[in-house]
């Protein structure tokens, strides 16, 4: 009976049905696949309410897809057309919510072709390597205490292309002069730098050196932003 309501208006005699008890074991274990990737991404990373919830969803919704048109090539590559050209129009994302994403688009299609048992060893591979590399902080913490963003206030008189170029050959590994700008009808400019510092410790002692050459006028310090460089 119930096969017989959710039949398919255009399906053929020789079409095969999914049983409605298949139908939602794969929605079950996907969205399982959806909460494990979830609770995985919280683990040492900052994350908001609306992503989590994407990830517990978005492999469910992946399945019901793959389900529907398992066995028919054609709309099977349309449909991974179609994927192809979803953007999520909303803050651009991290490589790190990037990969997650991809992760659970993958569990999703793993368990709407069937194959329950690999989807959840997939996620759990997979959640298991992203804890892991949370916990180490990998490639990141080392060396983010060395990316600043220094902005310098100096007077109009004094020349900035070159007055620094001591102290910060002495402080840092790479400086980039990234913004110039005029301030109290150009009686000062403001001047906005990306340092690498070679000694994070040091850096007190580099803001007191650029205070003797800048007059003792403004100086901030500030973490450098990195998302524009993330993919």
């Amino acid at each position: 009976m119930l096969n017989t309501i959710f039949r398919g208006i255009f399906d053929l005699e020789q079409t095969s049905v999914i049983s409605v008890t298949d139908f939602l074991l794969c929605i079950g274990c996907s969205l399982l696949v959806g909460i494990i990737l979830a609770f995985g991404y919280q683990f040492h990373t900052r994350y908001t309410k609306s992503f989590l919830a994407t990830l517990c969803l978005l492999p469910a919704a992946v399945c019901v897809v793959i389900m529907m048109v398992n066995g028919n090539i054609g709309t099977g590559v349309a449909i991974s057309g179609a994927f192809g050209l979803v953007r999520f129009r909303s803050v651009p994302g991290t490589g790190r919510e990037i990969t997650m994403l991809f992760l659970a688009m993958g569990a999703g299609l793993i368990a709407g072709m069937g194959y329950l048992g690999y989807a959840l060893l997939f996620t759990v591979i997979m959640c298991g390597l992203v804890i892991l590399y949370n916990s180490w902080d990998f490639g990141w913490k080392k060396r983010e205490a060395s990316y600043k963003t220094l902005n310098l206030t100096i007077p109009e008189d004094l020349d900035y292309t070159s007055i620094f170029d001591g102290i910060f050959k002495e402080y840092t590994s790479s400086c980039e002069l990234v913004r110039v700008k005029t301030t109290d009808m150009g009686s000062l400019f403001r001047l906005t730098y990306h340092l690498t510092l070679k000694d994070a410790s040091k850096e007190k002692e580099m803001i007191d050196k650029l205070r003797c050459r800048n007059g003792n006028l403004e100086i901030s310090i500030s973490i450098q932003e990195t998302a524009a460089m993330e993919l």
